[in-house]
């Protein structure tokens, strides 16, 4: 009895491919272990981009260089940003300028009398200063070494802080700059690579780009909605306030209510509750009678800054594909979960996972169930795949033996999608 031999001839490695493949899924892997040191910046970058889009294309199309276009739109995005911070610093210094220039401290003078003789530590700092001035020297006799080195090392610490935050913020413009300017070449070369246009995939990505656009630019449209109103609605509360109980700079202290709803769960309370015990205190304390006037101010930001704002204007602005509630768990679980930038990466993961289950998994599990087409038009979503107004024949790239990605295109406008 003999058994025949079976030869099996396994197919041919081509050696230079698996060289390329193993080059390639080591820098995909050195790419991914940079975005996860500086997922902070990342993400934030993702969305600043996504609120700062739509004001692209509004100003692109108006200009020859979509640079130049670039530029302008984040500066009208840095611009109120930079009047909020300005007009902070303004009540700020105000505000302490008025402190000084009250009798406060010498009320907490006489407080703290019993425990420390204030006006002797001044007269002793006051000789000791003026010892000093008719003979240097008598500085050598005093100890400045721990106290020198705490000071040093505060302000190095402090320093040190300044510089990554200057580095974090510095990696976020580079961020936006590039994903606004280069957005469309990126789509491009994604559906001439490895995305099938109108397939599974792509229909996948559009929607994911349609969804971050609602959460990201949605929920900035509520806080500058919530803001404006806040600040109408505390400005002609300030009409009816007895003179005890005005709520203090209330366009700004609006505006405030207007970032704070951006934070999940609290929201405005971190707002409006401090100020509403503020206005509470000084009822109670100068005239009992005006106590009616923080308990309105107490239900008009529930009501009206606080319930329509998240029942009316979310919903409306941030779209109605997501379930609210689940996207305002993600912005509740992603700090907790990552930390401050948890709030930006935890709806990012959340539309992610909605939209793989809803598209691509029901694809895995049978591929002729599921029409593409039909998921990548719903609602006319559009990933950014297109060039804008003008592209010029230096910015196309052209290899030997291959056709261009695209040939110049002229068109009336951009179309960056929102």
């Amino acid at each position: 009895m003999t058994i025949d031999s079976v030869t099996v001839e396994w197919p041919a490695v081509d050696r230079e491919r698996a060289a390329l493949w193993f080059i390639t899924v080591v820098a995909v892997t050195g790419l991914l272990y940079v975005a996860w040191r500086y997922v902070g910046s990342v993400v934030l970058g993702l969305f600043v981009y996504y609120v700062t889009r739509p004001v692209l294309r509004r100003i692109d199309g108006r200009f020859e260089s979509r640079t130049v276009s670039v530029a302008l739109t984040l500066t009208a995005v840095a611009l109120p940003l930079l009047f909020v911070v300005g007009w902070t610093f303004t009540i700020l210094v105000t505000s302490v300028n008025d402190l000084l220039e009250s009798d406060v401290f010498g009320n907490v003078e006489a407080f703290v009398q019993p425990y420390l003789d204030l006006t002797s530590l001044l007269s002793q700092l006051g000789a000791f200063t003026e010892a000093v001035i008719r003979d240097p020297s008598r500085l050598a006799d005093v100890d400045f070494g721990s106290f020198a080195g705490d000071v040093v090392g505060s302000i190095l610490g402090w320093v040190g802080v300044a510089v990554n935050v200057g580095i974090h913020a510095f990696v976020v413009l580079i961020i936006v700059f590039y994903l606004l300017r280069d957005d469309y070449r990126v789509a491009r070369w994604a559906r001439n690579t490895f995305v099938e246009e109108d397939g599974h995939l792509d229909a996948y990505f559009v929607r994911v780009d349609r969804d971050l656009h609602n959460v990201y630019f949605g929920n900035i449209l509520n806080a500058l909605l919530t803001g404006v109103l806040a600040s109408t609605t505390y400005s002609l509360l300030n009409v009816f306030a007895p003179a005890a109980t005005r709520i203090p700079e209330a366009a700004f202290l609006g505006l405030l209510v207007g970032a704070a709803s951006l934070i999940p769960v609290v929201g405005i309370k971190l707002v409006t509750w401090p100020v509403g015990a503020y206005l509470l205190g000084r009822a109670l304390w100068l005239d009992p009678d005006v106590v009616w006037f923080p308990i309105a101010f107490f239900a008009v930001s529930f009501v009206i800054v606080d319930y329509v704002p998240d029942q009316l204007l979310r919903p409306y602005v941030s779209g109605r594909t997501l379930h609210v509630g689940a996207v305002m768990l993600a912005y509740t679980i992603g700090p907790l979960l990552f930390g401050w930038y948890g709030i930006f990466l935890a709806p990012l993961l959340f539309v992610a996972v909605f939209e793989f289950g809803r598209i691509l998994f029901p694809w895995l599990l049978d591929p002729s169930g599921v029409d593409a087409d039909s998921l990548g038009q719903a609602e006319g979503a559009q990933t950014p795949s297109k060039p804008p107004s003008k592209i010029r024949d230096a910015d196309i790239s052209m290899t030997e033996g291959t056709q261009s990605l695209s040939a110049p295109v002229e068109s009336d406008g951009p179309t960056v999608d929102e």
